[in-house]
């Protein structure tokens, strides 16, 4: 049966359900593990979790596929990882849907485990209620027609401090870095008596670079939210902020080589033009199928959708497209001044 409290308006049960997977796919204090026939997310809000703090662990049983399942049977359990003991059991439960959250208060430092065990095929449930007696072996089945997992959560007062921190000091670092790296250039460039219109379009190059690394940074950061639907939404995403961030750090490099005075003759100037070619037309390309998937995504299922309805628009995809279109605004401005200057460079060589 349900452990509930009661409130001015009956029966509130202590474990709350939802329609809906995780919110995101958790870096810290999450995970996953096959429970039988079932696949067990897991995440704890908050994360990175503090002692003697109320946290809500929340679950979401689901089949092979990613799919929700209905009217599962489930119990939880949390032990003491140093010491064996069980602290606190959650009765065998009816979920009408896989997706639901238990709270409890961690009260010391250290790591503790999660148990979740899922009822065999049972449509009664006649042989699942209550509490099950606490065992040595968290996975066992014993006198118990069920499958049993195991999860595991840390509960730090910093870390989440610390790691957070160390995130976004290295973001910023990266950023910092080339952005003294352009200042400095542009700077050079303009004492060598470099033609202000060409230091100009420098300054765009440099633009462009950061609207790709800028993206590709906002594509890294909402990468977990995706994985909790489909772990190949968290690999694609993953793939293309790494994409963009490489083409913003290519572009960087290439301008750099190119200094006043390297590409005399129509042979290097030629060889610069191809690269820059090359480079332009992936990040034209991939960012370009990146808006249409963003766009046929929010209009239409994606592909391997496992709620079968499109997504939700939010501030992280308006913020990331927005420099998208920058983005290719800029390249395809770039490709055109290339040409430009290369049949300039050869009219004058």
């Amino acid at each position: 049966m349900t452990a509930a409290i009661m409130s001015g308006d009956g029966p509130l049960s202590l474990v709350s359900t939802s329609s809906a997977h995780l919110d995101h796919l958790p870096h810290y204090n999450g995970g996953g593990t096959p429970v039988g026939k079932f696949y067990v997310n897991q995440a704890i809000d908050p994360e990175y979790t503090p002692p003697s703090q109320p946290a809500k662990i929340l679950f979401s049983i689901q089949d092979q596929n990613g799919n929700d399942v209905y009217n599962v049977y489930s119990m939880v359990e949390i032990y003491s990882a140093s010491t064996g003991e069980r602290l606190k059991a959650f009765p065998w439960t009816r979920e009408d849907i896989g997706d639901f959250a238990l709270y409890y208060t961690f009260q010391d430092i250290g790591n503790y485990q999660i148990v979740i065990s899922i009822a065999n095929d049972n449509p009664n449930g006649n042989y699942h209620n209550g509490i099950d007696p606490p065992r040595t072996i968290l996975t066992s089945n014993l006198n118990c027609s069920c499958d049993r997992g195991v999860l595991n959560i840390s509960v730090s007062r910093s870390f989440g401090n610390i790691f957070s921190t160390a995130v976004l000091s290295g973001i910023v670092g990266m950023i910092v870095v080339f952005g003294v790296v352009a200042a400095l250039t542009y700077r050079s460039r303009i004492r060598s008596g470099v033609h202000l219109n060409a230091a100009d379009k420098q300054v765009l190059k440099y633009s462009v670079m950061l609207f790709a690394i800028a993206a590709g940074i906002v594509h890294l950061a909402v990468f977990s939210e995706h994985g909790s639907l489909r772990l190949e939404y968290s690999i694609f995403l993953l793939a293309a902020g790494a994409a963009q961030l490489s083409y913003g750090i290519m572009y960087v490099l290439l301008t750099l080589a190119n200094q006043p005075g390297s590409l005399d003759g129509p042979g290097l100037a030629r060889v610069y033009y191809r690269k820059t070619v090359i480079l332009n037309l992936f990040g034209l390309v991939g960012t370009s199928v990146l808006l249409g998937l963003y766009t046929y995504s929010v209009v239409l299922p994606p592909p391997l959708s496992p709620n079968n309805r499109p997504e939700d628009i939010d501030l992280g995809g308006i913020l990331d497209k927005s420099l998208e279109v920058l983005l290719v605004i800029g390249i395809v401005y770039l490709m055109r001044w290339e040409k430009k200057k290369l049949s300039k460079e050869l009219v004058e060589i």
